[in-house]
């Protein structure tokens, strides 16, 4: 039986400052090809990733896989954060926060 291979795009934010999520979003645009139309809130977000049809770079692979460091955003406790966070449930996407040494 053949393996399936899957093919990921690799997105490595460590050591950028991520505040808002402004900021994330201004830091995933180039590398995840996302257009100038793009919604720029946690329901866009999750049609781009789940749904796909809106990132030409996102949809040529099978998986995203998103690096952050656990601070500013990803270290709050908010609403905003998990919501976010909960979009990268699923088969096709992983968020990956890192403990800061």
């Amino acid at each position: 039986m053949a393996k399936e291979t899957r093919t990921e795009l690799v997105v490595d934010l460590r050591g950028r400052p991520i505040e808002t999520l402004d900021d994330f979003w201004d830091a995933l645009a180039e590398p995840c090809g996302l257009p100038k139309w793009f919604g720029r809130n946690v329901e866009a977000w999750r049609d781009t990733i789940q749904t796909r049809g809106i990132s030409d770079v996102i949809d040529s692979y099978d998986v995203l896989v998103v690096h952050v460091d656990k601070r500013g955003v990803f270290a709050a406790r908010n609403r905003e954060a998990r919501h976010l966070r909960s979009t990268f449930a699923g088969r096709q996407s992983r968020l990956v926060v890192h403990e800061l040494s």
